[in-house]
């Protein structure tokens, strides 16, 4: 009688390959994205001259992450960053679909529900605490006064003028904003480096990045130091669930200060 043959062990899955290059074209795509549509929407509505004129001194801050200029409607803003989302939500989507197994299993979206408190306190803790350690330094070493620091967020929430404004706002900053740059910038970017280097230069890479695309030169400091307890959270844990909590509160703090106080 012949015996029958062992079992044999499942293959193992292929390993992912997403990389640094999917991270790069993906926000490149947002940025580029994000201005053309700027430029169009505007000159469009008539609130700047057309393309090949002195667009950026009319405008104001006219970038890809955010448009903080107050000739512009909130609800342009919302479109703005869809454009922008687009491409650092479009990246670590069709990365993981096409290159890999998944969001959570190559991003490690999930979430625990001890994600919860833990990421809402060290949110709020970063926002009131961390932002004016760190910015107090920088301000002064800049000739600018700490108050400066709220205008890019004050000029976003003086445009919520009704519920249906404080709607999009908070639907925008507190709880968009957090879960498309946590998949991106500690997700896609940051598991990317992890797998060309290390963790250390992975963290301090997602870090700089998330805080220099902001493009606030004063608030560059605090994003940057935020931008780090962010990457140690997904690098410590693994999930990108503690890190999505810590944004959303630190973006929420500054949201409600603004329409309150």
């Amino acid at each position: 009688m012949t015996a029958p043959a062992p079992p044999t062990a499942p293959e193992a899955a292929p390993a992912p390959r997403w990389g640094l290059g999917d991270a790069l074209v993906g926000w490149l795509v947002a940025e580029t994205m994000a201005l053309f549509a700027a430029v169009a929407l505007l000159s469009s509505t008539g609130r700047i001259q057309p393309v090949g004129q002195v667009v950026l001194d009319q405008v104001g801050a006219v970038t890809g992450r955010e448009l903080v200029a107050t000739v512009t409607p909130l609800w342009m803003v919302a479109v703005l960053q869809a454009f922008l989302w687009f491409g650092l939500l479009g990246a670590p989507v069709l990365a993981a679909r096409s290159k890999g197994r998944g969001l959570v299993s190559d991003f490690g979206l999930r979430m625990r529900a001890v994600d919860v408190p833990v990421g809402l306190a060290i949110g709020v803790a970063c926002q009131l605490v961390l932002v004016p350690v760190v910015s107090i330094p920088w301000a002064r070493a800049l000739g600018r006064d700490i108050s400066e620091l709220e205008e890019p967020a004050r000029a976003l929430a003086d445009k919520a003028t009704d519920p249906l404004g404080v709607a999009l706002l908070v639907l925008i900053v507190v709880i968009g904003a957090p879960v498309v740059e946590e998949l991106f910038f500690r997700g896609l970017l940051q598991r990317s480096a992890v797998r060309r280097w290390s963790p250390a230069v992975a963290v301090a890479l997602s870090s700089v990045v998330f805080g220099v695309t902001h493009f606030e030169v004063l608030q560059l400091p605090a994003l940057i130091a935020f931008g780090l307890v962010l990457a140690l959270l997904a690098q410590r844990t693994g999930r990108l669930g503690p890190s999505i909590m810590a944004h959303l509160a630190f973006n929420a703090v500054t949201v409600v200060a603004l329409l309150v106080l």
